[in-house]
């Protein structure tokens, strides 16, 4: 986790401990980790301005689903990489990222070996013998496929050929048609033809593809999928056609998400409130706006953590300075002279030097955390840790070069409005 901080990135693990202000939500979103771990599904939109912790919420609440053996994936939405209007695309990005709390990403392939190993376990508790065994795991896929296969026959058809190709021995049969069943494409024609599927996945099979692997998780003892779509709000930035596709695309999700064709989905997606308020965005799109849309009007505390959409307000000063103390002293307690640490980055020392990276964008500490903890951790308590001599107050200066900079940093960082960088389509 220091190590990440070290480097100016969200941590993966152990964001309980930098939680802060995020105790109001807990109830309502344990609530529904329970309800979706039951078969039910949920789709939640977080908005919150660039650099207020809707990575390190989504994350944060990741390892909460984690801890109750959801599987979780995490996918970055982006024109180049993974437009959202290509549905094949970020099925493909899903099994790429899927992580489990024994494995991993990807973790496609143990979580498909599991439900294998749960249906042999199955059959012979069925009174299965060795003989039997195949023809009895056979039928079983097909009573838990049944109602995927209406939708996607041939993810039934791709389970079935890596099982041949693994019983036989051909290792390299099985991994392509492993890769084929994750979405990827230019799989070679014998491992397709083998498993007895065509092309490649596309649009229409990939909402297919996504309730077959939450059969498969299900039986294999996970309580669901926690599935984020991260920055969203890049969609505002593409072309006309290929942003209405997306959000039309998000719309259908949305829907049959609601419509129980996904139990144990958890469907989370990330946003700016430029992206759900704006015309480039969800209003640009009346049925997208209207299931999305949330009252905001009263003070963020009154916010309601079961409505569709979360709010996050963002750092304060106050619980910046916080968060700054909250990572001193969990540096110090790894450090082999505590006492110095909690000494040379003092309370007042760390709120000094947050009001200080505050003051170098602009005063506008809700973008601030990122920076700020990087050079807390980096530049000071590394420092102090190693060099005896080491003040922070004589031998330390606060520098921000641009180049350390993320974009919405810079713009915060600005002189003057003709200095904020602009992304034009």
């Amino acid at each position: 986790m220091i190590d990440a901080l070290r480097r100016g990135a969200v941590p993966e693990s152990g964001l309980d401990l930098l939680a802060t202000g995020l105790d109001r939500f807990e109830t309502a979103l344990d609530a529904e980790l329970s309800a979706v771990a039951s078969g039910a599904s949920v789709f939640k939109a977080v908005r919150g301005e660039y650099g207020s912790g809707k990575t390190f919420f989504t994350r944060w609440l990741g390892e909460r689903a984690k801890r109750r053996n959801f599987a979780v994936a995490e996918i970055q939405i982006s024109e180049t990489e993974t437009p959202l209007h290509r549905l094949e695309t970020v099925y493909r990005r899903l099994t790429e990222r899927l992580a489990t709390p024994g494995f991993p990403p990807s973790a496609l392939r143990p979580v498909v070996d599991a439900w294998f190993y749960a249906l042999e376990e199955d059959a012979l508790a069925d009174g299965a013998t060795d003989e039997g065994l195949a023809e009895s795991v056979e039928r079983l896929m097909a009573a838990r496929l049944a109602e995927v296969s209406r939708h996607a026959p041939s993810f039934a058809a791709a389970l079935r050929g890596y099982r041949v190709a693994l019983t036989s021995g051909d290792e390299t049969t099985a991994a392509a048609v492993m890769a084929w069943l994750g979405g990827q494409p230019h799989v070679a024609a014998a491992a397709r033809r083998a498993a007895g599927v065509r092309g490649d996945l596309d649009h229409f099979g990939a909402l297919g593809f996504v309730q077959g692997l939450l059969t498969v998780l299900r039986d294999s003892g996970h309580a669901g999928l926690f599935l984020v779509l991260d920055e969203v709000e890049t969609l505002q930035r593409v072309r006309s056609d290929a942003r209405d596709k997306a959000l039309n695309a998000l719309r259908q999700l949305i829907d049959e998400v609601h419509s129980g064709r996904f139990p144990g989905l958890y469907l989370i997606i990330t946003g700016t409130p430029a992206f759900y308020d704006g015309q480039q965005g969800v209003q640009r799109l009346a049925p997208l706006a209207q299931r999305l849309a949330t009252d905001f009007t009263t003070e963020p505390r009154f916010d309601n953590p079961r409505a569709v959409q979360l709010r996050l307000p963002g750092f304060t000063e106050s619980s910046l300075i916080a968060l700054g103390q909250t990572i001193r002293d969990l540096y110090a307690d790894g450090s082999a002279s505590p006492e110095r640490i909690a000494a040379m980055a003092d309370n007042a020392y760390v709120a000094d030097l947050a009001r200080a990276v505050g003051g170098t964008l602009g005063g506008k500490v809700g973008v601030a955390p990122r920076l700020f903890l990087k050079k807390l951790v980096g530049d000071v308590l590394d420092r102090v840790d190693q060099f005896d001599d080491f003040d922070p107050r004589t031998h330390y200066s606060l520098t921000v070069k641009t180049s350390e900079l993320t974009e919405v940093e810079r713009n915060a960082a600005a002189a003057g409005a003709d200095d904020v960088e602009l992304e034009l389509p």
